[in-house]
Formats: C-alpha cells, sequence, structure tokens
C-alpha cells in the first residue's frame, strides 16, 4: 500500500489536533473500558474482581515495550509508515478482544492492542520534537494536552452508552473505527517531519550508542524517573476509580458523568500550563505540581483516617481527583520537554526510551498498589501521596544540573 504524500504543512491549529488525537488513541482505549470493568468482572473472573484492573494495566505495559521498537524504527523508515502499521495492529487486536471468551485472551488480546497504540504515542512525540524544542515545544504539547483530555471526559459515557446498547463487546468495534479515522486523517493531511536525509539506518550498533546517549544522561534519566512517578500515580487512580465509585460510594451507573466532570476539570491545567511555562519554565512547574499533588494526597489521607465515612466523603473525594488529574497538565508535557530537550538529533530513539522506560515503570509501580485496594481509600490515597513526594524530590535534585545546561 503507498503511503500518501502530501507536502503542504498543516496549520499549527490543525497540526494540533492531529496530534492531540492521535495521542487520544491510549486515553480511548482506556477510558472507554472503565465503565465495563465491572461487568466484564461479573462475566470473566467472579471469584476475583481485581484481576479485571489489568485489562487497564495490560494494555499500558504493551504500549511501554512497543514504545522501544516504534521510535527507532520511525527513526530510520519515516514517523506516517510506523502510525500506519502501528494502528492496523491496535485494530487488529481489538477484533480478537471483542470475540474473547476467556480473561487469559482478553489480556492477550489487550497486551497487543497496546504494543501497535505504541507507535502513535511516540511518534507524537517525536514529531513534535521534529520540528519545535525548547519552551515551544513544552507549550505545543501543553496545547495538544489541552484538546487530549477532551477525550477522557467523553470517552466512560461513550463508552457506558455503547454497553447498554450492544454489550461491552462492541466497545472494542469503537477502538476500530477511533484507530481508522486518526490514521486517515494523519495520511491524508500531515506531511513527513522526518524525511529520507535525517534519517539514521537501523542497525544494533547505532541503536546501543544512542541509546547509551540516552541514559547516559544523569538529568535526562531523573527526569523519567519522576515521569514514571507520575505516570504511575495516575494508573493506579484509572485502575481502581471504577470499583471505588461503585463499591464504596455506590455511583456505578452515574460513573461516566462524574470521570467527565473529573477530565474537564482536569483540562483547564494544559491552557494553564501553555500560558505559564513560557514566563517560569518546565522544570519550576512540574515540581510545583508534584509538591501540591502531596500536600492534598497527605490532606486527604488524613480525613479519611480521621474517622467513620461522612456523608461528604464523595465530594471530597471528587475534588481530590479533580486536583490528581489537574496536575496531569503541569507536569506530563513539561517532563518530555525536558527530557528530550539536549536529544533532538535522535528525536525518535530519545522519545522511545523516555516513553517505554517511564511507562513499564509505571507499570510496575502501579500494579501492586492497585492490587491493595480493599474497599477503602487508604491504600490507593497512601500510594499515590508516597509516588508524588518521590517524583518531587527528585526534580529538586535537578535544580544545579538544570540551571548549568539552561535546561529551565
Amino acid at each position: 500500500m503507498r503511503i500518501p504524500t502530501p507536502t503542504r504543512p498543516l496549520r499549527f491549529g490543525e497540526f494540533v489536533a492531529l496530534l492531540a488525537l492521535m495521542f487520544s488513541t491510549i486515553a480511548f482505549s482506556v477510558d472507554a473500558m472503565l465503565p465495563a470493568l465491572p461487568v466484564m468482572a461479573a462475566e470473566l473472573s467472579p471469584e476475583a474482581p481485581n484481576l479485571l484492573q489489568l485489562v487497564v494495566t495490560v494494555f499500558v505495559l504493551g504500549m511501554g515495550l512497543g514504545t522501544l521498537i516504534a521510535g527507532p524504527i520511525s527513526d530510520a523508515l519515516g514517523r506516517k509508515s510506523v502510525v500506519a502499521v502501528g494502528i492496523a495492529i491496535y485494530c487488529g487486536a481489538a477484533l480478537v478482544a471483542a470475540r474473547a471468551q476467556t480473561l487469559e485472551v482478553l489480556l492477550a488480546a489487550r497486551f497487543v492492542q497496546g504494543l501497535g497504540a505504541s507507535a502513535p504515542r511516540v511518534v507524537t512525540l517525536a514529531m513534535v520534537r521534529d520540528l519545535y524544542q525548547g519552551r515551544m515545544m513544552a507549550r505545543v504539547m501543553s496545547f495538544v494536552m489541552t484538546l487530549f483530555v477532551l477525550v477522557p471526559a467523553v470517552a466512560p459515557a461513550i463508552g457506558a452508552g455503547i454497553i447498554a446498547v450492544s454489550g461491552w463487546r462492541a466497545v472494542f468495534l469503537a477502538f476500530v473505527v477511533f484507530g481508522i479515522v486518526a490514521a486517515s486523517w494523519m495520511l491524508l493531511r500531515q506531511p513527513e517531519t522526518h524525511p529520507p536525509e535525517k534519517r539514521r539506518p537501523l542497525r544494533a550498533d547505532t541503536l546501543r550508542a544512542a541509546l547509551r546517549e540516552v541514559l547516559g544522561s544523569r538529568l535526562v534519566v531523573t527526569y523519567i524517573a519522576a515521569l514514571s512517578l507520575g505516570f504511575g500515580q495516575m494508573f493506579v487512580h484509572l485502575s481502581t476509580t471504577p470499583q471505588i465509585f461503585a463499591e464504596l460510594f455506590d455511583r456505578q451507573e452515574s460513573f461516566p458523568f462524574w470521570f467527565a466532570g473529573i477530565a474537564l476539570a482536569a483540562g483547564t491545567s494544559g491552557l494553564l500550563n501553555a500560558t505559564l511555562v513560557m514566563k517560569y519554565g518546565m522544570r519550576r512547574l512540574a515540581t510545583t505540581a508534584f509538591a501540591a499533588q502531596t500536600a492534598l494526597s497527605l490532606l486527604m489521607l488524613a480525613m479519611v483516617l480521621a474517622g467513620p465515612p461522612a456523608p461528604w466523603d464523595f465530594a471530597l473525594y471528587f475534588v481530590y481527583m479533580c486536583t490528581a488529574f489537574f496536575m496531569v497538565g503541569l507536569t506530563f508535557g513539561n517532563l518530555n520537554a525536558l527530557a528530550l530537550e539536549p536529544l533532538g538529533h535522535i528525536a525518535g530513539l530519545a522519545a522511545s526510551v523516555v516513553g517505554s522506560v517511564s511507562t513499564v515503570l509505571a507499570v510496575v509501580i502501579a500494579i501492586p498498589i492497585a492490587q491493595l485496594y480493599d474497599g477503602s481509600l487508604v491504600p490507593v490515597v497512601t500510594g499515590v501521596m508516597l509516588c508524588a513526594a518521590l517524583a518531587c524530590a527528585l526534580m529538586l535534585t535537578t535544580r544545579r544540573a538544570a540551571s548549568a545546561t539552561g535546561a529551565v
């Protein structure tokens, strides 16, 4: 199949919207499943409902591992062809998942689906780095994240609607439609951002040298570690929120609407970051966000431990969730830009390593914390608080090195 080759650059607004849609493949693949988890647990794993959390984390694990492959291939072959193949794999795995009769087959299909989703995820970052750098790159990613948050806002409601009409298996057919739309837009409208003269041969020695360069920078490794902790606490929330709404607060039916409120409240942080990052810098904003999340989690934990459940506990939890997702807009785009800033000459591989390592470590962090869920908020809030505190401490250690390199 011949890949279309448009040459006219997209306008800034369309470019941002396209990247937001491609990046949203991940969010839609996770958040549209959230209303289905209790139903899927009753059908596929009634004796161990916590295992259905793996529908989220196994997908993320596949995405993290695939990211390490997709980036180097895009450095060698170009961005667009890699996205096309990745979305084809994503759609094929979604069709297998739709027909799965056991939890094991479903999880295997979700893992492969994550492998496919890794292509639009990592190539999106590489395309931004191909065209922008420094604070402007962070600004672009802020706008992307602002549009991206609209998908988590509506995805649970879409998933709930599909489940009500056709059952949870039909949600996977919606993933196929989403993937086809994203791939078609990119192939037909976006010029290749990584031309042949800038491509690097896909050789083992080249990859090893680039990998050593990425992981040989103490500053970059620190940013990757902080990003891993930030992703980890988000995956804890995503894995446990459906159970918490259903079991602790008896709001399973209204969950999509509450989650939409959380996502929309969080969406303002991307716009705020796009404004503030040009004045205060990426590192300061990310550090401040982690510090604030630590303090809010500590306050939430103290209130949970203070006494028996109260009528206002759900309102408190809802506000806490809004703040947790608000911090996403002040951390992820900034940390990605900081980590990739000195690595523009190997943007594809750098984006792969940063994305893969941070995602896999985040899953390693999130699964044990989420599995500790016991019908109370204590394990979740404690785990999130520790993640945010450690990320904040790591960011504080970068102050001197960041000042020396000018990466602020």
